[in-house]
C-alpha cells in the first residue's frame, strides 16, 4: 500500500492548499488577484482529485475520491503542516504558495519520467500549473520584499512565521514510482534563496522543524477546516446535486 499512501499525502497537500487558496475569494487586495488565487485553487484541487480517484482505485475497496476528501477524519489526513497553516496576510499566503511551488514543480517534472503511466499523465498537466504558481508568487516574494517598508516588514515576518513548515514538504512518500522527495532540498534551497536575495530578505536561523503531518499528527486549525470542508457531506451524507 506504499502507492496508496504516497497518493493520499499527496493528494491531501494539494487540496488542503487548495481550500485554504479558496478562502481568498472575495477577499484578496485587488480584484486580478481574487481571479489569480481562485484559479490556484481550482488547479490545485483538481491535481487532487486525479489523484484521489487512483488513490481509490489502487485501495480497491469501493471508496471513491469524494469519500477520501470528505469522510475522512483529521487524524486520516496525511498532508504536510505547512499546507494547513492559516492564510494570514497576504505575504503569508504568497510565501506558503511559493515554498510549496518550488518543491512541487521539480517533482511533477520528475514525475513525467514514471514507470506508472496514471502518474505520468497527471504530473503532465500538474508540472504545467505548478510553473506557473512558481512564478506568479516568486514575483509576489520580490515585489513585497523589495517594496515599502511595511511590505518588507510583513514579508520578513512571514519568512520568520513559515520557517519551521517547510523541511516537511521533503518526508514521506517512499514509493518507487514517485521521485525521491529527499532529492529536491537542495534544488529547493537554492531556489528559495536565490529568490529572497532578489527581495532583500533574510534567510532565518535554524529552528526546531515542526512535523507529524505525515502521521496524522495536525494543528488544530486543520480540524476547523475540515469542518467547514466536510460539512454538507457530513450532515447530508451522499447528497448530490
Amino acid at each position: 500500500m506504499a502507492l496508496y499512501r504516497a497518493l493520499i499525502e499527496l493528494a491531501d497537500d494539494h487540496l488542503v492548499l487548495g481550500h485554504r487558496l479558496s478562502e481568498w475569494c472575495g477577499h484578496a487586495p485587488m480584484l486580478e488577484e481574487d481571479l489569480a488565487l481562485s484559479n490556484f485553487a481550482l488547479d490545485l484541487i483538481g491535481t487532487a482529485r486525479s489523484l484521489y480517484a487512483y488513490a481509490a482505485e489502487v485501495e480497491g475497496k469501493g471508496r471513491t475520491e469524494d469519500d477520501l476528501a470528505y469522510l475522512r477524519s483529521e487524524r486520516e489526513y496525511l498532508n504536510c503542516l505547512l499546507v494547513e497553516r492559516p492564510n494570514g496576510d497576504f505575504a503569508h499566503t504568497m510565501l506558503r504558495e511559493f515554498y510549496f511551488a518550488t518543491f512541487m514543480e521539480p517533482f511533477w517534472q520528475a514525475a513525467l519520467a514514471s514507470s506508472d503511466k496514471v502518474i505520468a499523465g497527471i504530473a503532465g498537466k500538474a508540472m504545467k500549473e505548478m510553473a506557473y504558481h512558481l512564478r506568479h508568487a516568486g514575483e509576489w516574494i520580490v515585489r513585497l520584499g523589495d517594496g515599502t517598508e511595511e511590505s518588507a516588514a510583513r514579508m520578513q515576518a512571514a519568512v520568520v512565521d513559515l520557517h519551521p513548515y517547510w523541511e516537511e514538504l521533503f518526508s514521506g512518500g517512499d514509493c518507487d514510482v514517485l521521485p525521491d522527495r529527499a532529492a529536491i532540498r537542495p534544488a529547493w534551497e537554492a531556489s528559495v534563496k536565490a529568490v529572497f536575495a532578489e527581495a532583500n530578505l533574510d534567510w532565518p536561523e535554524p529552528v526546531y522543524g515542526q512535523n507529524g503531518g505525515r502521521d496524522g499528527m495536525h494543528s488544530e486549525v486543520l480540524g476547523r477546516m475540515l469542518s467547514d470542508m466536510q460539512y454538507l457531506q457530513r450532515a447530508h451524507p451522499g447528497a448530490t446535486w
